[in-house]
């Protein structure tokens, strides 16, 4: 498990699984929102690609983020599209409707730089998010990240082209901030 300030990122939990459905891709909006394709349903029971973790795969590493504070299940996260050769990864996160607006992203994103950076010695994290997702944005740059560019209309969501914003961050960036 890896701790930060108020959470913790853990392994995948059968358990997790149909919490983490319902509250991040029943919702039809939200779900268009975060992941890069249209929303579809998913049968309950059936092998959700999104949450079931194929320990195999060497490019996509799931969480699921805990409260240090009494252990409840407040999310996802995932380092995604990790290139050993490149030594980057991408960065993704979902907070489940009642856990939103308590700073848990700032906490998520510092954690998974830890993961990133010091465990997988990655040298660059990046983060891809709608450019009004003024949540992921701020708990990205107080982490560090800075803004590299704008991907205008690249992302068709809910009958709109939509800009999303490119965020990077170096090793080096992220442990002197840490340092001061």
């Amino acid at each position: 498990m890896l701790r930060g300030n108020r959470i913790a990122l853990r392994a995948r939990y059968e358990e997790d699984i149909p919490i983490l459905r319902t509250g991040l891709y029943d919702d039809v909006v939200n779900s268009s929102r975060a992941e890069a394709g249209p929303w579809r349903p998913v049968s309950p029971g059936s092998k959700d690609p999104r949450l079931v973790v194929d320990d195999t795969q060497e490019r996509h590493v799931p969480f699921s983020v805990v409260e240090l504070d009494g252990g409840a299940l407040v999310g996802s996260a995932s380092l995604w599209g990790i290139d050993n050769h490149n030594r980057l990864a991408h960065i993704g996160l979902g907070l489940l409707p009642a856990s939103r607006g308590k700073g848990y992203g700032t906490d998520v994103v510092d954690v998974l730089c830890q993961y990133g950076f010091v465990v997988r010695g990655l040298r660059r994290l990046q983060i891809e998010t709608l450019e009004d997702n003024a949540a992921m944005l701020g708990a990205a740059e107080r982490n560090g990240f800075v803004r590299e560019g704008v991907l205008r209309s690249s992302a068709w969501v809910m009958g709109e082209f939509l800009d999303e914003v490119l965020l990077g961050l170096l090793d080096h960036e992220w442990k002197a901030g840490r340092a001061a």
